[in-house]
């Protein structure tokens, strides 16, 4: 009898997948976004060179100033670090992205970065 495969490896198996048509470039970097189970956190990569050009996280110091106050969830955060990663990539004139949801659905908190991000004027 055969076990089923657990969820981590049939995300890992959707991230290699999607990662095979996906790559980020100087002009358009890739959007990586990694969700744990309290925090979430986001990357902008240019695979060219193998650098991360900015990244945001629920753990970060300017995203944390934002969320002071602020009533709401995991959800709230994941947009809160959409937007900022989005003014970091205005600040250094990056414009358009290409979205890595790393094997993640597009829903909940991977779908309210995304969002956040688009709303401060990131396209992808």
């Amino acid at each position: 009898m055969l076990n089923k495969p657990s969820r981590r490896e049939l995300r890992n198996k959707r991230r290699i997948r999607v990662r095979k048509k996906i790559a980020g470039t100087a002009e358009r970097p890739r959007l990586n976004v990694f969700r744990s189970a309290k925090h979430i956190y986001a990357q902008l990569i240019d695979d060219d060179r193998g650098v991360t050009i900015c990244a945001a996280s629920t753990l970060s110091p300017e995203v944390k100033e934002k969320l002071e106050g602020v009533q709401g969830g995991k959800t709230d955060a994941a947009r809160v670090v959409g937007e900022t990663i989005a003014e970091k990539a205005k600040a250094l004139g990056i414009e358009k992205v290409v979205f890595d949801r790393a094997g993640y659905l597009y829903h909940g908190r991977v779908k309210a970065l995304a969002e956040g991000a688009r709303a401060k004027g990131l396209e992808f």
